[in-house]
């Protein structure tokens, strides 16, 4: 896992694709209401990064990256009835960060891995800009949520507790 690769596959992807968005350089954090306190917005708009891991059978998992507004929980219930799964839980660190290509703290509300199925909630998306840190934890984008939704392409199911 090389988190270098995934902001700049993340940048590329975005100045291809003429996004609007602003970069916002912070003191280290990886805490969403933390960083949204040093990035000045509302923790609503914070794009929360979670993985989670949906068992289909006894032998079939699936991973879903999860984004939630920075104040909601995520529903595991939800995901589970989502995937028509039998087992719900956060995956293990170790996998999250694989799967996302970066640390826990940071992982991007884009998936760039084919195991990892991409679930936004639609309460995040009613902001103009959702924010979050762009697989580092000293820098993050505020980034337009038109484009967020055009680019990353997510699918959209309510997910929040």
């Amino acid at each position: 896992m090389d988190a270098g690769n995934a902001y700049e596959r993340l940048m590329g992807v975005l100045d291809e694709a003429g996004a609007r968005y602003r970069v916002i350089d912070h003191a280290p954090e990886g805490r969403t209401d933390e960083v949204s306190a040093l990035r000045g917005h509302a923790t609503a708009s914070a794009a929360k990064c979670l993985v989670v891991m949906v068992k289909l059978d006894k032998r079939t998992s699936r991973y879903y990256l999860a984004v939630v507004p920075g104040d909601a929980r995520v529903d595991l219930q939800a995901l589970k009835s989502l995937a028509g799964g039998t087992y719900v839980a956060f995956a293990s660190t170790d996998k999250a960060e694989t799967l996302a290509g970066s640390v826990s703290g940071t992982i991007l509300p884009f998936s760039f891995h084919p195991d990892l199925t991409l679930v936004a909630d639609p309460a995040l998306l009613k902001h103009p800009e959702i924010y979050f840190n762009a697989a580092r934890l000293d820098r993050s984008l505020a980034l337009s949520t038109e484009d967020y939704t055009r680019l990353a392409e997510p699918l959209l199911h309510p997910i929040t507790a």
